[in-house]
């Protein structure tokens, strides 16, 4: 997928149809998450995926609600439908880059996922299965020069929780950003009215593409479907 785009919005949709009216809305600044752990197995998540992409859909594949329990779920996925992204958590990242690129020339843009702390300046890298029952403490400058070193080109932020840790992420993406990761992926209590507030940190501290996700805050709950009407106001925002 060429990224041409400053901001790309990562959505649900609640079936085809609904990502379909997404797609004609947004274009090529939509992706739309595909939810591993929604599904009992993977072929059954395969099958979806590549009904979207059979219909022209830009699809993320996600772990769902970051469940560290589903990384190799999700990297099974991804490697069997080549999708345009790839949500993993930090410990993965690399693996999955490895078996992708063992795939196909084209590599799906991978990112690596890492959380806040509660302290400007540091994060936990510790987001995998068994590393994320240890709360230690790194550098932004140290998770962003690993993610670096695995040849990772994006890090999703997570969670977030709305404006709660904007201080943090804009120190991340400045650490990001000078190890040449200009891709930031804010995750977590995002919704239409703080985004571009959001948005604009991370793109003030260097981030080149930014791809905030925006989940259940776009969702009808009465239909389950993601509202073309917010998908609308998003594509009409400017930075």
């Amino acid at each position: 997928m060429p990224f041409k785009h400053r901001v790309i919005f990562n959505v649900l949709a609640k079936d085809l149809k609904n990502a379909k009216e997404l797609v004609q809305i947004a274009g090529d600044r939509v992706l739309v998450g595909v939810m591993v752990k929604n599904f009992p197995t993977e072929e059954a998540a395969i099958q979806l995926v590549k009904e979207f992409k059979g219909n022209n859909i830009p699809v993320s594949v996600g772990l769902g609600a970051g469940d560290p329990a589903m990384w190799k779920k999700v990297t099974e996925v991804s490697v069997a439908t080549l999708p345009d992204h790839i949500n993993q958590v930090f410990p993965a990242s690399g693996y999955t880059l490895g078996r992708l690129e063992q795939t196909t020339e084209n590599v799906p843009l991978i990112n690596s996922m890492i959380e806040p702390t509660g302290t400007p300046g540091q994060v936990y890298i510790s987001t995998g299965p068994l590393s994320s029952a240890h709360r230690e403490k790194v550098t932004c400058e140290l998770a962003a020069t690993m993610i670096a070193e695995m040849g990772i080109p994006s890090i999703k932020f997570y969670p977030i929780e709305g404006v709660k840790y904007l201080d943090e992420l804009a120190e991340m993406t400045q650490a990001a950003s000078k190890v040449g990761i200009k891709i930031i992926e804010p995750t977590g209590g995002i919704d239409l009215s703080n985004v571009h507030e959001i948005v604009q940190i991370c793109l003030e501290n260097g981030a080149e593409l930014v791809i905030p996700h925006l989940y259940s805050s776009l969702i009808d709950k009465e239909t389950g479907e993601t509202k073309s009407s917010a998908m609308k106001q998003l594509v009409e925002l400017e930075w």
